[in-house]
């Protein structure tokens, strides 16, 4: 196994890691607005999609999806409806607040089992085909020549594993105390700005060439 190309890959996925998305924002609102264990299960969702992304590209299959327009324009505008959808639960919250006045500020968002919390992740990332296009194109480019099988289970293995870190760490941070009672006091305002920022992923996706 290349030590080298090895640590090239991983640096570069955890730099990629660091750029707020989609899946950053679905951790960070769960934290605050439901509870860190179910933005943890989220964070887990997440990183059991990296896993299927990942496998693909160690396969090759990731690079036929991108070449195949059919079918990844169907996890596009897949993903562009389930984004939407996102929006569409967060703008009406928001609207329902604004409606009830800051009497509801202190009521929570239902609770979910963690399994929902865990699709829901899951179905964030699954469905952004620029995980489909980075995995094929900057994430293949970095492989070495000849994949060994030892190399291909580290980082299969590794880059999930990096993912759940990381997006443990983000509801953690999100889900401190001082930071929950801020969210409590401008619940409207953030749940409006995140589900404004779904819709425009969302739209992006979907008119995206």
């Amino acid at each position: 196994m290349s030590v080298a190309s090895f640590a090239a890959l991983l640096t570069v996925w955890t730099l990629a890691l660091l750029i707020p998305g989609p899946d950053f924002l679905a951790v960070s609102h769960a934290s605050v607005a439901r509870s860190r264990r179910d933005a943890v299960f989220v964070g887990f969702g997440v990183a059991a999609a990296m896993a299927v992304w990942v496998t693909t590209s160690l396969v090759g299959l990731t690079v036929l999806l991108v070449k195949c327009q059919p079918l990844f324009q169907a996890v596009r505008f897949a993903g562009a409806a389930y984004l939407a959808w996102l929006a569409f639960q967060l703008l009406r919250s928001a609207a329902r607040r604004t409606a009830r006045g800051t009497e509801a500020a202190s009521v929570g968002a239902k609770a979910r089992g963690a399994g929902a919390a865990f699709r829901a992740g899951f179905l964030c990332n699954i469905g952004n085909p620029k995980a489909a296009v980075f995995f094929s194109s900057v994430f293949a480019a970095l492989l070495p020549p000849h994949v060994d099988w030892e190399f291909r289970v580290a980082i299969g293995v590794a880059v999930p594993a990096i993912g759940a870190a990381w997006y443990t760490v983000v509801a953690c941070l999100f889900s401190a105390k001082r930071i929950a009672a801020g969210y409590a006091r401008v619940r409207r305002i953030v749940d409006g700005v995140t589900g404004t920022v779904f819709a425009a992923l969302a739209g992006e996706l979907a008119i995206a060439e």
